[in-house]
């Protein structure tokens, strides 16, 4: 098969589960590309849109017979931005994931594959990419092992839709305690949008990691 791999951020998190699909799937004797701009995308029969942050225009669809998108939420509710992370701040745990068709219309395509995140509670970003990378790798490997067996669902019931995050949202609120505060913790990410706080007309950073051993009582 002929298959094209966009991760259009080349600084994303998920670019290192891209290099690994794309070398597993030559591996297995398919002809593979990743790219980082959607123009570079050929015709064949697979792409996979991985961590996109820019619209695919329809023209670029049109390249192969299957569009593929990853998307960690219940479809059709949690279409939209971050929705791994916005439920994490609802308090989630076992976390929605689906594989499905991309369409002009948002998040609205069919979904080929579903599956679960599964969260113990403590884990912070890079843990819970690492798991998210895990589930989007084995995701698209089904797909294309299991390509003629596949069956669409066509997405049914109301949509809701989480809006885009910004570097804005990691402020931390001072007067809540750190329990309530631990969320949102769990999710900033230390390097490109840490959390932070303003006090006395200052701002400060607060950068945090787990440690693996647990603490002597």
């Amino acid at each position: 098969m002929r298959i094209s791999i966009l991760v259009d951020d080349p600084q994303s998190w998920i670019v290192t589960w891209a290099v690994t699909l794309k070398n597993t799937l030559a591996r297995e004797g398919h002809s593979v590309i990743l790219v980082h701009d959607q123009k570079e995308i050929v015709e064949g029969d697979i792409a996979f849109f991985l961590g996109c942050i820019r619209i695919i225009k329809p023209q670029i669809l049109d390249r192969s017979k299957n569009n593929l998108v990853v998307h960690p939420s219940d479809l059709p509710k949690g279409r939209g931005f971050s929705p791994l992370a916005w439920q994490i701040l609802e308090g989630k745990n076992d976390i929605p994931i689906c594989l499905f068709e991309a369409v002009p219309e948002m998040d609205a395509g069919v979904i080929y594959l579903r599956d679960t995140i599964n969260l113990n509670g403590y884990e912070l970003n890079e843990e819970i990419k690492h798991l998210q990378g895990e589930k989007t790798l084995d995701m698209c490997l089904r797909f294309v092992h299991e390509y003629h067996s596949i069956s669409p669902e066509v997405q049914e019931g109301a949509s809701t839709f989480y809006p885009r995050r910004s570097s804005e949202d990691s402020e931390l609120d001072i007067h809540k305690p750190l329990l309530e505060l631990f969320p949102l913790l769990r999710v900033v990410d230390n390097s490109r949008y840490p959390a932070f706080f303003y006090l006395n007309n200052h701002k400060y950073v607060i950068r945090i990691e787990r440690e693996n051993e647990h603490p002597s009582k």
